[in-house]
């Protein structure tokens, strides 16, 4: 196995971002990697064909990115005391925009991660329906290790 020196965590700002964050900052401290965050805008050209989509849809996404941006600046710093904490050196983050699991495999590939820990759970309903288990496709066509964490299911068999 190759050894792990860039993490890359993919990020939804839900409820449970941080802690997916958190836990695979610990897993880069323990391994001594960097850490890369990453949240992709889903590119809704795709999916012209279900809805039409508005006039403007180029600055929709301009505006999506630019939002995305700003969000991820603060969801980041909120994430560095204890990325630091945890012995991660070096905490980067990045805005994407395509189809969010291509984005993470491409990503990853790009900046030559050796492992992926992501969440279980983003969407729900209907927007799972249209985009599928985002983990589903990164764990079937990854070149790495995915390391999956289940934000319902914390603390399994652990007994207080």
């Amino acid at each position: 196995m190759q050894e792990v020196k860039i993490i890359v965590t993919p990020i939804d700002f839900s409820d449970n971002a941080k802690m997916i964050a958190d836990s695979a900052a610990y897993v880069a401290g323990k391994f001594g990697a960097e850490l890369h965050l990453v949240f992709v805008v889903q590119d809704f050209e795709d999916y012209t064909g279900f809805f039409v989509p508005p006039v403007n849809l180029p600055n929709l996404t301009k505006e999506l990115l630019e939002s995305a941006q700003q969000r991820m600046e603060e969801f980041t710093e909120s994430c560095r005391e204890t990325a630091t904490a945890a012995g991660v050196a070096t905490l980067r983050s990045k805005v994407l925009n395509g189809d969010v699991a291509e984005e993470i495999l491409s990503y990853t590939e790009e900046i030559g991660g050796n492992m992926i820990i992501m969440g279980t759970h983003g969407y729900k309903g209907l927007e799972r329906i249209m985009f599928g288990s985002v983990a589903d496709k990164v764990v079937k066509t990854a070149c790495c290790p995915v390391l999956t964490i289940n934000p319902y299911r914390q603390n399994c068999g652990v007994q207080n």
